[in-house]
């Protein structure tokens, strides 16, 4: 069977071939659709359980697992994988006590090659970008996409160029993308000056933007759901709950889920809780305020360097997300973030600032009544403890302004003695 793929504008509906194209000419966001009705005859739970555990490339990925509903346009040859996905799921009684819910789990996108969700979304992007011929690929990054993209660019034998906002990156991230062999370029400015600039780069110079303006990147964070409800028998949560930034993530979990329900894949679709920042949260206030354009911060601020971001790209496609699945949008402070972070950390799972926004929002919406105790919700947590050390340390050394460490585990400087340990260890 021949599958049929198009980009289609989101905005005016105009219809594209998939080429190096990420804009309608009405300047909208592109989107990949595919054919759910051709895809009945071949994808089933039964296709997708088979290929479990398989040894076989490219299906070992928890990506490409998937590849129907992810890109089926590209060649098993074609396809740039470390493998990624096959993320493990989490539950601790620290966790369901922090929050109050008793049926939290955890899905830990940090346990990716990179350390992060992102490389979910490149490998499927930079598969493209080879089967297009391209040499050179692009982004701009807050950390984790720039790490990711340096890497799969090196696999695939492709040069990369990543865009920085200057200082204002996680150093565990920049080291990642310089390790890798990136050209790293420092933008005097925040992510949203990065982004800006990137993408004209892209244009004039012909590099491949990889971004998660790129409708292929959305397509491949579709499986982060694909394998959560893989894993829970297709029997999906009430709610799954993810931090926001640029909305990628929320946009491609609202699409996977309307695909899976038309491919009757799940029965039922859960409810989805973007949560951003209080100091960068125009996602938030758009959505609160049910305006019809978002109003973008021109110097957002949080700990949470992976979801700092003013104005998310991709805000469009998120919003539909939230009302495709009857959910919501919700902010929390970062006091709320490196407290939930500490759970979660000393659960011995450990997390970076941004993910743990999503159980400090579950935490939030339980008292708030919109959660109740009883259902099933499920955290994604996008990225590694080692993604920001720095946030760490200082939380637990009382260094960070305007935060008060209520979990601290402060080092203790003891005297050279059994004395002195017998007291510091509470023996």
């Amino acid at each position: 069977m021949k599958q049929t793929v198009i980009l289609r504008c989101i905005d005016c509906g105009k219809e594209y071939e998939p080429s190096a194209i990420y804009r309608c000419s009405c300047n909208a966001l592109l989107e990949v659709v595919l054919d759910t009705e051709k895809l009945k005859e071949t994808v089933s739970r039964k296709l997708f359980d088979s290929r479990l555990w398989s040894r076989r490339e490219p299906y070992h990925s928890g990506v490409w697992r998937f590849k129907e509903l992810v890109h089926p346009l590209v060649s098993d040859e074609q396809i740039i994988s470390r493998p990624e996905g096959n993320t493990n799921i989490y539950k601790h009684k620290k966790i369901r006590e922090y929050t109050g819910i008793k049926d939290i789990l955890l899905k830990h996108e940090g346990e990716n090659p990179t350390g992060s969700f992102k490389d979910r979304g490149i490998s499927p992007g930079i598969s493209e970008a080879n089967r297009l011929g391209m040499k050179v690929v692009a982004c701009a990054s807050t950390g984790n996409t720039s790490a990711s993209l340096a890497a799969y660019a090196s696999i695939g034998s492709m040069k990369s160029v990543v865009f920085v906002p200057e200082g204002k990156i996680a150093m565990g991230k920049l080291s990642q993308a310089i390790a890798y062999g990136a050209r790293v370029l420092e933008v005097n400015g925040n992510f949203d000056d990065a982004m800006s600039l990137v993408q004209k780069s892209s244009n004039e110079l012909g590099m491949y933007l990889l971004n998660s303006i790129n409708p292929w990147r959305i397509e491949g964070q579709k499986s982060i759901i694909f394998e959560l409800i893989q894993q829970f028998d297709w029997k999906p949560p009430d709610w799954i709950i993810v931090p926001a930034g640029n909305l990628g993530n929320t946009s491609a979990f609202g699409k996977a889920l309307d695909e899976m329900k038309k491919l009757d894949l799940i029965e039922k679709i859960p409810r989805i809780a973007a949560i951003q920042a209080e100091g960068a949260n125009p996602f938030y206030e758009t959505w609160k305020n049910k305006r019809s354009e978002l109003k973008s911060l021109k110097n957002p601020e949080t700990i949470a360097s992976a979801i700092k971001i003013g104005n998310p790209v991709s805000w469009k496609k998120a919003l539909r997300a939230i009302k495709t699945t009857n959910g919501l949008v919700e902010q929390v402070s970062d006091q709320e973030i490196m407290d939930a972070k500490a759970i979660v950390d000393s659960s011995g799972i450990g997390c970076e600032p941004a993910s743990a926004a999503s159980v400090a929002g579950a935490k939030k919406l339980l008292e708030d009544g919109i959660i109740d105790r009883d259902e099933q919700i499920v955290c994604i947590i996008t990225g590694n403890l080692l993604k920001d050390t720095d946030s760490t340390i200082n939380y637990h050394l009382s260094n960070l302004k305007g935060i008060k460490p209520k979990y601290s585990n402060k080092p203790i400087v003891i005297e050279s003695t059994i004395e002195a340990v017998k007291e510091a260890i509470g023996l």
